[in-house]
Formats: structure tokens, sequence, C-alpha cells
């Protein structure tokens, strides 16, 4: 046990018996009161907001979180496979963990994973990545007096909007949060 005083932002802790992320911890001491740590913490499984206020002294449990690179392998159902690139070891990652940016894996892309005692709590794909454009609609001569999108299918099997230049076969970045394109690759 650790005491509040000693936790520090992008901690995980064991909170009510569940493990939360902490996004920001913050000192105060409001005029003639006692002094306090303001907390805002993530649960790691719902993903629900939580704010509690810890005493200087309050007793708090830090969790021993191990954060790797693995490489995804393939989809199993509700479960994403990923190997450990050291040991080539296989693990099952629920799919959820990877939120919105799950649509965007390919086979061989490397993934950051963070385990607590075995159980997988976070799970990050990474930020951009580089996808062929599967199909998409010709362009049309003079079409483009403004700063015109068309749709595309990506190899994932996405759609996203990309600009009118953009044709079957071409390789672009997509940001994988928001599924906006950045750029074409050459």
């Amino acid at each position: 046990m650790a005491k509040a005083s000693e936790v520090k932002s992008g901690n995980v802790l064991r909170f009510n018996g569940e493990l939360v992320n902490v996004e920001e911890f913050i000192h105060r001491t409001p005029g003639n009161l006692r002094a306090f740590y303001q907390a805002k913490m993530r649960n790691v499984k719902t993903g629900k907001v939580v704010e509690y206020r810890f005493r200087v002294d309050e007793a708090v449990e830090i969790a021993r979180v191990e954060t790797s690179d693995y490489q995804y392998l393939y989809e199993d159902g509700e479960f994403f496979v990923v190997m450990d690139n050291a040991s080539y070891e296989q693990f099952n990652i629920p799919k959820f963990l990877f939120g919105s940016s799950a649509r965007f894996l390919k086979e061989g892309m490397n993934v950051i994973v963070a385990f607590e005692s075995d159980e997988a709590i976070m799970a990050q794909a990474p930020k951009n990545v580089e996808l062929e454009i599967t199909y998409t609609e010709p362009a049309v001569k003079g079409d483009t007096s403004t700063n015109a999108m068309k749709k595309a299918t990506v190899e994932t099997g996405v759609e996203i909007n990309v600009p009118l230049f953009i044709n079957q076969g071409d390789k672009v970045k997509v940001d994988t949060a928001s599924g906006d394109y950045i750029e074409r690759v050459k």
C-alpha cells in the first residue's frame, strides 16, 4: 500500500475493487481547510469517469501494470490474438479494449497492450496506419470546385472519406482514432 501523495497521473490504482487509470491528480489546499488530492480517474473496464478526494495520508493500492509491444496476428470471435515479440507467446485480447481503432487493425501490425497480473486491461492500436484502397468511384473531371471528398473502402473493409484524386490501389494514411484520411502514401 502506498500513500496518496505518491500517486501520479497515468498510474493505475485498485479503487473500490476495480482498476482505474488516474487521468488527473491535483494537490489542493483550500483556505483554512486541510490539504487533499483531487483525482479524476477512468475505470479501465467500463470507461466511466470517477472523481474522488484523497486525504494526503490515505492508503491507496497502486497496481503493477506491465506494458509491452505485441504483434497483431488474427481475429478470433470476440478476441484479437496478439503475440509477444520477445517470447513468441500468444494472448487473446478482448476487442472492446481497442475501442473504435480496432476496425483499422491489419495482420502483422504492432500494438501496445497493458497487463495487470495476467489480465489485459488496456490496448492501443497505432495512431496512424497505412492501408490500401480496395474500392472507390473514379473522379469526374471538373468536379473540384471545393475541397471535395468521396467514399472509399480500405483493405480492412472500412469506408472512409478521401479526396477526389485518390484512386483504387493507392495507399493512404488513416488516423485510427477518428477514421480520417491524413495523406496519400507513395
